[in-house]
């Protein structure tokens, strides 16, 4: 009998939930799984499914506070967040359950009701499965956030999961719908949502730097030297993608057999050494998967497969995913000895549902076999509780701005159904016009979005390595590519939020703004995990004024420019001005944010030997720099550590205690260097740095800008840290005022000097603006070019709205 071996087994033991909250009769069946969930089932048989399906792989949570009133013909059962009301058979002589008839579920304290049918109009959706034709074809899922407070999960009809781990279709006639009851309280709906289908798992730390993926056919030397540009042009990269080209292709026409499993030894005439080298480098391999065709005669095992399968060796074999030994095979035969050569991961490009989802289920779960390797996978979304299969391939995306004015809404919904982990294309995949514009505002936002992957069509015309665009562009784009890699150990905290607390990497400002979200201005907006807000530019820049005008919600509270330190007042509007290097990225007052500071390999995505630390000011904040091995499965068994980075603020007295408090030792560097940076601090009058509760007189301190920098060396990583600063005003308020912006924009405007000084003196007049408006144009008697003027009308009518 085939076996998928003792990893895929299922542990049946939480798939029951207590009798004591669950309530049975001929053809329906009710349990209550939390105070917030709730599982409906009827059958017209009256059987019930325990087992594992696609979606659901516990159902044994604690039991919850319930109220309970019954008879025989009525149930009602009351929790701190609804009330349900079901007339039972005996009652109701229709069919059960009946739309807006028999089966109610009211929200405490609310005028609102669930009943089964309901259309759930108010749901803000969830994902899809890529978006490759993106457009008027695009739908989204239902996900969970609905302003209704309520929401519902159908598994009537997902594949079933037997124990021994093999998926199954489901040919069972049932209804089995998961109703989430949550009033406004969205983040334990999705603490219900995990524990019922599976905590999103922690990714390899390598997933996090910069991909590297071109539709092309590459060699071993071609390789070698894209990694050796790479590091020349002084560009990070961690993961290289291996498109179709990778495998045995027919001599004559490359472009046929999109599928394939073994090396082509003319391209790659030693896969293992290959593999090595890459990893020697610190650079991770995937490679493409396209199930389609099946497997073809071409491949190393292809009759050790005939023979197991017990089919003729004259016909290409059929990909049955559903098929117990054929899966069993292909796992032994053509996944297995790709493993063993080293290959990371893999890149499932499937286009069939059923295929993906089926093999986004295998090829995830069977990385259980292997201790020292993380899950990982590269594909489309299946849809099905597709939070545990990180990550998710938005297909062959339209290049253009409209592409990459969807996207952050897109990762945004996508937080509605429990998904984190989207990667698209910088730059767009396919079509439209390269555009170094479009391309570096891609890139700004993929540093602040989940997957950063540089991807592309083949084709000579599509520019997507940084140093194949002007200075400028390269510049921009490289530093950001590098930024991203200093971010690693803040992105990774948030990954281990994530997976443990059930906070989305990314949050949509209208979690916590609900009317935001008809107000397109500001709806793209997202936290980007716990410290940092991103307003993503997604539009063209006003060419006259050689800025990206954008407008601006700051919730409330303090919020800093992650970049220039600027300070801004919360729960305001603003219209803003950035220049192609700059991005609009704010840090809340308090804030703490963990960099890696770049060794001699730029690539290096482990732990690092020295961490930059930014303090923003204006609050006391905890951070809790979460690190492991990066690439194991060793951290469920406690071998991580957690540093609490712990600031003491007041006005004229900061603190910042560094030291380890979980997990075990051995996971980072002994030493550690540290480079504080205290945000819009002067040179204080006092500073005191103590290591294990001694103080420590071997460091170096100074000015850069408008921040105050500590330079500590060789910090035994298992001894607490603390540095004081004090002094009268060590704070620099920094605020952010348009006048600046305003200044900034007419001193690098092409015009001549002398109407520089008059436009200035209109601008920064205490004239109204109707009268500003007046006397710009009257400078057009002086010489002001009229697309100047209209320029500054344009700027005036911004500031009106501020």
């Amino acid at each position: 009998m085939a076996s998928l071996g003792e990893h895929f087994k299922v542990n049946t033991d939480n798939l029951v939930s207590d009798s004591r909250v669950t309530f049975k009769g001929v053809n329906y069946r009710i349990t209550v799984l939390s105070e917030r969930l709730v599982r409906l089932e009827y059958s017209l048989d009256g059987t019930f499914y325990d087992g594992m399906t696609e979606i659901v792989s516990n159902r044994n949570f604690p039991v919850p506070k319930i109220k309970v009133e019954q008879d025989e013909k009525y149930l009602v059962i009351t929790t701190k967040y609804f009330i349900l009301q079901y007339a039972k058979e005996k009652a109701f002589k229709g069919p059960s359950f009946a739309p807006d008839s028999n089966l109610k579920v009211k929200l405490v304290n609310t005028d609102k009701m669930w009943y089964y049918g309901h259309p759930e109009a108010r749901n803000f959706k969830g994902s899809a499965f890529s978006i490759e034709d993106f457009g008027s074809e695009t739908v989204l899922s239902k996900g969970l956030y609905s302003t209704d407070g309520f929401a519902t999960l159908d598994d009537s009809y997902s594949m079933l999961i037997d124990n021994d781990g093999f998926m199954n279709l489901n040919n069972t006639k049932r209804i089995d719908i998961y109703l989430f009851a949550y009033r406004r309280d969205f983040g334990l709906c999705l603490k219900d949502y995990f524990t019922l289908t599976g905590y999103p798992p922690m990714i390899p730390r390598y997933a996090l730097g910069i991909w590297w993926n071109r539709d092309q056919i590459y060699s071993m030397e071609d390789v070698q030297k894209l990694v050796r540009t790479f590091n020349k042009q002084n560009v990070p990269l961690s993961v290289l993608l291996l498109g179709e080209f990778w495998h045995k292709k027919d001599k004559n026409n490359y472009n046929l057999y999109k599928s394939g499993y073994s090396f082509n030894k003319e391209l790659f005439p030693n896969p293992e050494y290959f593999i090595k080298y890459m990893h020697d480098r610190g650079i991770r391999v995937g490679v493409n998967l396209d199930a389609s065709e099946g497997i073809n005669a071409m491949e190393d095992k292809f009759l050790t497969m005939c023979n197991e399968l017990n089919l003729p060796n004259d016909k290409i074999i059929p990909f049955r995913c559903l098929d117990k030994d054929f899966i069993v095979s292909y796992f032994n035969n053509l996944i297995n000895p790709l493993y063993a050569i080293g290959v990371d991961f893999f890149w499932l490009d499937n286009r069939d549902e059923i295929t993906t989802r089926a093999l986004n289920y295998y090829h995830f779960n069977d990385y259980k076999k292997f201790p020292e390797k993380r899950g990982i996978i590269f594909s489309r979304n299946g849809g099905k509780s597709a939070h545990k299969y990180p990550i998710h391939y938005s297909g062959e995306t339209k290049v253009g701005w409209d592409t990459l004015k969807y996207l952050p809404y897109f990762n945004s919904t996508a937080s509605n159904i429990g998904l984190s982990w989207w990667s698209h294309d910088v730059g767009g995949y396919k079509g439209g016009r390269e555009d170094s514009e479009l391309y570096l505002r891609y890139a700004e936002f993929s540093c602040f979005s989940p997957i950063f992957r540089f991807s592309a069509k083949r084709g000579a015309y599509y520019k997507r390595e940084p140093w194949r665009w002007d200075m400028k562009t390269y510049t921009i784009v490289k530093d950001y590519c590098k930024l991203r890699h200093k971010l690693i150990p803040y992105i990774y905290t948030e990954c281990y939020k994530y997976h443990k607390s059930c906070l989305p990497l990314v949050e949509p400002i209208y979690y916590y703004y609900p009317e935001i979200f008809d107000e397109p201005d500001y709806r793209n907006e997202y936290y980007f995990g716990t410290e940092l807000l991103v307003a993503p530019i997604t539009k063209a820049k006003d060419e006259i004024m050689n800025r990206s005008v954008e407008k601006i919600f700051l919730p409330k509270g303090v919020w800093y420019d992650f970049k220039t330190g600027k300070k801004f007042m919360g729960n305001k509007r603003y219209v803003s001005f950035f220049k192609d290097e700059d991005y609009p990225v704010f840090a809340k007052a308090g804030s703490i944010i963990p960099l890696a500071k770049l060794d001699e390999n730029i690539n290096n995505t482990n732990p690092p030997k020295a961490l930059d630390i930014d303090i923003f000011p204006g609050s006391s904040n905890v951070y809790r720099l979460y690190e492991d091995d990066g690439v194991s499965s060793l951290y469920e068994e406690g071998y991580y550590i957690i540093t609490a980075i712990d600031f003491d603020y007041s006005k004229d007295n900061y603190t910042l205690s560094i030291h380890p408090v979980e997990g075990k030792t051995g996971i980072i560097p002994d030493t550690r260097d540290y480079f504080i940076r205290f945000r819009n601090t002067r040179v204080p009058e006092r500073i005191s740095v103590e290591v294990g509760g001694e103080e420590k007189k071997d460091f170096t301190y100074y000015n850069d800008e408008n921040d105050f920098l500590v330079e500590i060396k060789g910090i035994d990583t298992k001894k607490s840290l603390v540095v004081n600063i004090t002094g009268a005003n060590i704070e620099i308020e920094a605020l952010r005022i348009i006048n600046e912006d305003i200044n900034e924009i007419i001193s690098d405007l092409s015009i001549d000097t002398i109407l520089k000084e008059r436009i200035g003196l209109i601008m920064f007049s205490d004239l109204p603006i109707n009268k500003k408006r007046i006397q710009i144009r009257k400078l057009k008697n002086a010489g002001l070019d009229p697309l100047f003027i209209k320029m500054f009308i344009r700027l005036l009518e911004y500031i009106e709205e501020i």
